[in-house]
């Protein structure tokens, strides 16, 4: 991943800590679920956590090619990328939260804890905050008077290969 696709993607992610994790199941169909964001690290990967006997666990080790996708108030990315399941305790101690004991009463050294970490392989984003999001609604009222598709500027739209 470039330096310059890194910084985009960490701007982009900047208070998303949810997404849905997409991944595939036996059967063929497509499974997707609401997951927090452990970390998003300097060099682009996406960890989350999840007990080892977890269907999204199983499918990942069967498929790991997965998808995200964050939602915020006016900024979307949908993420394709490469899932590894890790028992890794020492990245549970760097990553540990207290609210994770809920799932995971043993705490840091529960058995039954895996850290998911995404390495991502490409993005596409619609961000429509602030003055981006301004210049959207002049594009698109400009293309409803003259019945053309707005003109949506790269900083609105666009495809990020990692």
């Amino acid at each position: 991943m470039t330096k310059s696709a890194e910084h985009r993607l960490h701007d982009l992610l900047d208070g998303l800590d949810t997404a849905m994790l997409i991944t595939h199941t036996s059967q063929g169909y497509l499974n997707a679920r609401p997951m927090g964001v452990a970390e998003l690290s300097d060099t682009g990967e996406i960890f989350f956590v999840s007990a080892g006997s977890s269907a999204k666990v199983k499918e990942i080790k069967a498929d790991s090619d997965v998808t995200l996708v964050f939602q915020g108030k006016q900024k979307f990315i949908s993420m394709n990328g490469s899932a590894v399941v890790l028992k890794d305790q020492a990245l549970v101690d760097k990553l540990w939260s207290e609210a994770w004991r809920v799932w995971f009463p043993e705490g840091k050294t529960d058995p039954s804890l895996r850290i998911l970490k995404v390495s991502p392989t490409d993005a596409e984003y619609w961000d429509n905050a602030g003055v981006k999001g301004i210049s959207y609604v002049f594009e698109a009222a400009k293309a409803y008077i003259s019945g053309k598709t707005p003109d949506v500027s790269e900083k609105q739209h666009g495809k990020i290969d990692l």
